[in-house]
């Protein structure tokens, strides 16, 4: 922007106007997960995802309510627009979908800008960070969703893991073994998949895929154990990328 005096944005020109838009949007995106960090470290962590669910609320309904006014579009008194509400079951499932992918897109960029700028190591370890946070976080929630009790065991596992972020974007297989554990095969990886579409070796994403399925099940119950059967950059045999087993730890 050329520099002038701004003394209200009414100075701004239209395009300038469309800028700021992006960069409000941007600010409160932040400010909200400033809030978040803040209070997830000062709340006991049994009170904290209720309480962040009745915050997100609120503010969904305030968002929306006031940009519904001044975009023209509809919200219900929690904010949904009304364009959602009079979905088709098809179009709601495509846009579930589409919010997964773009959770996974959005993981993906911060983590190309992190390679282009250090490197892959340093790309890894703010990934697994970001998954030891991530992963309780989306259990507690889709506990919630669900109204699983706490230590909900293995039934309770399964019932959640086909609603997480990156179940809705790959292919997941499940099978109970002999001993009564619960088996997990990821057959179809968007990550591995995309990359040997470009020629590209496996992406080693062990110490990512531990954290993730550590912290998610362990949140959901302590008493599950985590067993890897086959992740890259580990060989294994078998038309999956990765998989895992879940047993319940005896008293």
């Amino acid at each position: 922007m050329e520099r002038r005096a701004i003394e209200d944005i009414e100075d701004l020109k239209r395009e300038e106007l469309v800028e700021f838009f992006l960069e409000m949007l941007h600010r409160w995106w932040m400010h909200y997960g400033l809030w978040f960090q803040a209070a997830q470290a000062q709340m006991e962590h049994d009170r904290f995802p209720r309480a962040e669910r009745r915050v997100f609320a609120k503010t969904l309904a305030n968002v929306m309510g006031r940009l519904g006014k001044i975009m023209g579009f509809a919200v219900d008194e929690r904010g949904v627009p009304q364009r959602v509400k009079d979905m088709e079951r098809g179009e709601l499932e495509a846009a579930v979908r589409v919010l997964a992918v773009n959770w996974y897109v959005g993981d993906g960029i911060w983590f190309q800008e992190l390679e282009a700028l250090y490197d892959m190591d340093l790309a890894k370890r703010a990934n697994d960070s970001v998954w030891a946070r991530y992963a309780p976080y989306e259990a507690e929630h889709i506990r919630l969703f669900l109204g699983l009790p706490p230590a909900c065991g293995l039934q309770g596992l399964r019932a959640a893991l086909p609603l997480r972020s990156a179940a809705l974007i790959n292919t997941y297989a499940y099978e109970w073994d002999t001993a009564g554990a619960l088996l997990l095969r990821v057959q179809e990886c968007r990550i591995q998949t995309a990359r040997r579409r470009r020629g590209l070796p496996d992406y080693p994403c062990m110490s990512a895929g531990l954290v993730e399925h550590v912290f998610f099940a362990r949140a959901l119950d302590p008493r599950i154990e985590i067993q890897c059967l086959g992740c890259p950059p580990e060989e294994h045999a078998g038309d999956w990328c990765c998989a895992w087993r879940f047993s319940l730890a005896s008293d």
